[in-house]
């Protein structure tokens, strides 16, 4: 599987989840699943103002880490898998320099803080 991310766009990325409320939000999103949440639902999880929440869904979504939709008059927000895979992938895609037991910690993250049993 390939990864398609280059450095610039994972420096937006990065940069977009490098803060506390907008990391908040994706982190929320993710355990929301492809369901996603509404904006309003998400600003009383995280305890911020609405117009505060749409600075950052604003930021996150620019940077390709989330998707929206219309639902009625509600806006669904979710996260953007793809993109949050792509970013992973770039992150360890050279970190074994030809040492798989580098990275080999890394393949069990996932059963190992359990999202994905």
């Amino acid at each position: 599987m390939g990864f398609d991310m280059q450095l610039p766009d994972a420096v937006d990325s990065l940069s977009a989840l490098a803060h506390a409320s907008r990391l908040a939000v994706y982190r929320l999103l993710v355990r929301a699943g492809s369901d996603g949440m509404p904006a309003g639902e998400i600003a009383r999880r995280i305890d911020v103002l609405p117009n505060t929440l749409s600075n950052h869904l604003t930021i996150l979504d620019r940077a390709g880490l989330v998707q929206s939709r219309r639902d009625g008059r509600s806006i669904i927000y979710s996260a953007d898998y793809d993109r949050m895979r792509d970013l992973l992938g770039f992150l360890i895609a050279d970190c074994c320099g030809g040492r798989p037991e580098i990275c080999a910690p890394f393949v069990g993250i996932a059963e190992e803080v359990g999202c994905c049993a």
